[in-house]
């Protein structure tokens, strides 16, 4: 049985992983108008994962006598003025998911609830490796600076990269 202040704190987490999904989508659809199929194709990856993440913590609370909560989600925002503007706030919103995951941890490690604790270690590694990948696409974008040649070589890219981590994770 969860403690009900994780069981809110959880819930907090179903909000945020859900508002994740709604931001990436946003993204998605915006790079998508712009040409930048490769980007799109990420974001809507990206946008499915979060979903993924949201999906398994409800089951989790609802499966540990819990009740998940589906709650109003904010508004993504809809336009950038660049694609580097969009993806610095990917890392920025990857940077806040993980804390707020560290700050659950926390929660469930004062409680001595050492179930949810080893649930959530499955994001802890996570969201490490959604930061890693945020930190190299912005790497990568700021050598690229204003090349458009780059960004179509760069688009194409992260289309393969959607496309392998899309098999690594559905292998068939």
């Amino acid at each position: 049985m969860l403690a009900k202040n994780i069981e809110s704190a959880l819930n907090k987490q179903i909000r945020i992983e859900a508002e994740s999904s709604q931001t990436y989508l946003s993204m998605a659809c915006w790079a998508e108008v712009q040409g930048l199929e490769g980007i799109a194709q990420f974001m809507y990856t990206q946008s499915d994962e979060e979903r993924a993440h949201m999906l398994k913590l409800v089951k989790y609370v609802n499966e540990r006598g819990g009740h998940a909560q589906v709650t109003d989600l904010k508004a993504p925002k809809t336009t950038y003025t660049t694609f580097k503007e969009m993806f610095e706030e990917l890392y920025n919103h990857e940077l806040f998911v993980s804390q707020s995951i560290n700050e659950l941890v926390h929660i469930t490690f004062e409680e001595r609830d050492y179930a949810t604790h080893n649930f959530l270690q499955w994001y802890v590694s996570e969201q490490i490796e959604e930061e890693a990948t945020a930190k190299s696409i912005l790497d990568k974008i700021n050598l690229i600076g204003d090349d458009k040649g780059g960004l179509y070589l760069f688009d194409r890219d992260i289309q393969q990269l959607t496309v392998t981590s899309s098999i690594a994770i559905n292998p068939k």
